[in-house]
């Protein structure tokens, strides 16, 4: 039986099915994502989802949806599944489904009386193309297959409706068409490996409702147009392959095409299977230049996000090389900030002040799966060039006080990943001396210190050995606290009593301030406080303001995101402070709270983590489909306690 899979029980009851969404992508950022029963239930959600940088920087639906059609002795079975004006489902072909799984692709089995039919999906790896394989498993008679696609042509913030300015034209190409409906967009083929009929029978689908938008109080009702429909007879144990995307396909190769994708598929046969193949979800070629996109389907790629997330989503895969090529980019990336140079890359939010810091810290997960020496070579230049740019401050909005410490300033504009808004404010202004900046700022100090003297310039590091010894004991007189946690962040007289997880952060560094019983400290108040089956508490429940349930309109949720609502990432750092502070002795412990975790297979986004969680039982999933800092560090962590302990 296949870790993923799902049977008629739980297909059929559209109030667990629906909320189970199934995402492939590929590495141009394009996307297809659905409900597991085919129905949209997001505006985001499409077959065929891609970028058209001719319009703009975000991605666009084409391909909405496409209904199946089974016809045997002139009677019509749709398979398809909409939610229409008024919460109205139609034509309900999700009772027809028999079982879905996803081993290397999602397949889906459909049965309509002595019909037996299979359905795969993959999404082509360096193409923008969705190949969907049908194959009659069984039939006792002449069967005959109708395709109907549902078009929008429209950005993934938007909506469309019927308009006179939608194209109907089409032209035939090799078993198919290619159409566009607005003169901006690139041209749609849609093809069949096996001869057909097109009929062209141009219509609106009106009042096709979204949930999940109508849930997070977005606009959620659009208009689909269909062009019309293909149509074909296929006979037991044939199989046919659709292909839909931006360029024309031979459909002569389309069969072994679909099996070649199949073929480059890894199963999602484990927890640790399916988190790896959801790490390759991330990976963004864009010009030649690798990024890691920060979580689907609204994200893109960004500094903080990128330099957390790498490890995991590639050391800790044992793909040092993926490593380097993005680090190739992001390499361009820092340069041009810290020479005050306009770039190309495209790396979002690069000024935050604590995103070198975080670049560092990534480049020291390098040193510790690779090798040290390996480390210095090739990356100890950059390390030094980052450290001394704080050190100058050059930086806009880091600044080195006479005590070692950093100050930013936070209270206007977000300067953390704490980095939600209301009303145009910050909901947590963290400002002043912010404590996982400082600890990243001791640690990259140190660990410049240990490249410096690896590239055998030993007598430029006692400068920065100096710097780091008053920057480690000012930071525990003025984040440590008499109650044996750490401070969130200190501005003026303001001091932030509030139990947050970025303390984690400090206590878990390679080079921490931190004594081994401090780390204890810490340890035990997060675990009381902090600790749940799927991750860390942004605050603690007895903290002010906490605010755990992730839902509602837009403010409302803003206002609750980092108030007590759970992140899968942070265990990473918790579970790495356990190791330094009970070695192996607490392995029975780490391992139980993976299986919170993988009680995610089965549900929100199948086979990878969604964004965050609700702090309070029963901690639904919410935020993006998938998440990459949440993968990467769940990969990363894992990977640590499999060296410690030798498996």
């Amino acid at each position: 039986m296949s870790y993923l899979r799902f049977d008629k029980t739980l297909m059929v009851n559209l109030q667990e099915s629906l909320p189970k969404e199934i995402l492939r992508t590929n590495r141009s950022g394009a996307y297809s994502c659905s409900s597991i029963v085919d129905s949209n239930t997001r505006k985001y959600h499409g077959l065929l989802v891609v970028p058209v940088p001719e319009i703009d920087d975000e991605n666009h639906v084409l391909l909405s949806s496409l209904d199946e059609t089974v016809i045997q002795h002139g009677a019509e079975f749709n398979l398809g599944l909409h939610r229409y004006l008024g919460g109205v489902y139609s034509p309900n072909g999700h009772k027809y489904i028999r079982e879905c799984e996803w081993d290397k692709v999602p397949t889906t089995i459909y049965r309509v009386g002595g019909v037996i039919l299979k359905k795969e999906k993959v999404f082509q790896h360096f193409t923008n193309r969705i190949l969907i394989r049908y194959t009659l498993l069984d039939a006792h008679s002449v069967t005959t297959l109708r395709l109907r696609p549902f078009l929008a042509f429209r950005n993934v913030n938007e909506l469309t409706h019927e308009n006179g300015n939608a194209r109907r034209d089409y032209e035939l190409c090799d078993n198919g068409i290619k159409t566009r409906m607005y003169d901006s967009y690139p041209d749609l083929f849609m093809q069949v490996s096996k001869k057909n009929e097109w009929h062209f029978e141009p219509s609106w689908y009106r009042g096709i409702e979204y949930l999940k938008d109508m849930e997070l109080g977005y606009d959620y009702s659009e208009d689909l147009y269909v062009p019309g429909y293909f149509e074909f007879n296929i006979k037991k144990g044939e199989s046919v392959v659709f292909s839909a995307g931006v360029k024309e396909l031979s459909m002569k190769t389309a069969k072994k095409l679909f099996d070649e994708e199949v073929d480059v598929h890894k199963s999602r046969d484990s927890f640790q299977q399916c988190l790896i193949n959801a790490a390759h979800q991330f990976h963004y070629d864009k010009d030649g230049e690798e990024y890691i996109i920060a979580g689907y389907p609204w994200f893109k790629a960004r500094a903080r996000d990128t330099f957390i997330s790498l490890p995991g989503l590639s050391l800790a895969c044992d793909e040092v090389d993926y490593y380097e090529e993005v680090m190739r980019t992001c390499e361009k990336a820092i340069s041009d900030f810290i020479e005050d140079k306009p770039s190309n890359v495209k790396l979002y939010e690069m000024e935050h002040p604590d995103v070198l810091l975080w670049a560092i810290w990534c480049i020291q997960q390098y040193a510790i799966f690779v090798s040290p020496e390996a480390a210095a070579k090739k990356y100890g230049n950059l390390v030094d060039r980052i450290v001394d740019f704080i050190k100058q401050g050059k930086h806009p909005n880091l600044f080195l006080h006479e005590n070692g410490l950093l100050y930013t300033n936070g209270r206007e504009k977000a300067v953390t990943w704490m980095n939600s808004y209301v009303n145009g404010m910050p909901v947590v202004p963290r400002s002043g001396y912010v404590v996982e900046i400082n600890a990243l700022w001791y640690n990259a100090l140190k660990f410049n210190e240990e490249i410096l003297n690896a590239l055998g310039r030993g007598r430029e590091s006692g400068e920065y050995e100096q710097l780091a010894e008053k920057t480690g004991i000012s930071f525990k007189e003025t984040f440590l606290n008499e109650h044996g946690y750490l401070l969130d962040y200190i501005d003026g007289n303001y001091i932030s009593w509030s139990v947050r997880p970025n303390m984690l952060i400090a206590s878990s560094l390679e080079y921490s301030p931190l004594t081994k019983r401090e780390k204890k400290g810490i340890l035990d108040i997060c675990t009381k406080e902090l600790l749940t089956r799927k991750g860390i508490r942004s605050l603690s429940p007895k903290s002010g303001g906490y605010n755990p349930i992730y839902e509602g309109g837009e403010a409302q949720r803003d206002a609750a995101y980092h108030q007590g609502t759970v992140w899968p990432w942070l265990a990473g750092f918790y579970l790495e402070t356990c190791m330094k502070v009970y070695g192996k002795s607490s392995f029975s412990f780490m391992d139980r709270i993976f299986v919170g975790l993988e009680e995610e297979m089965q549900y929100h986004c199948i086979g990878t983590l969604p964004e965050l969680f609700d702090g309070n039982p029963p901690f639904h999933g919410r935020g993006a489909l998938s998440f990459a800092m949440n993968v990467a560090e769940v990969l990363r962590v894992s990977r640590l306690m499999n060296n410690m302990f030798n498996l």
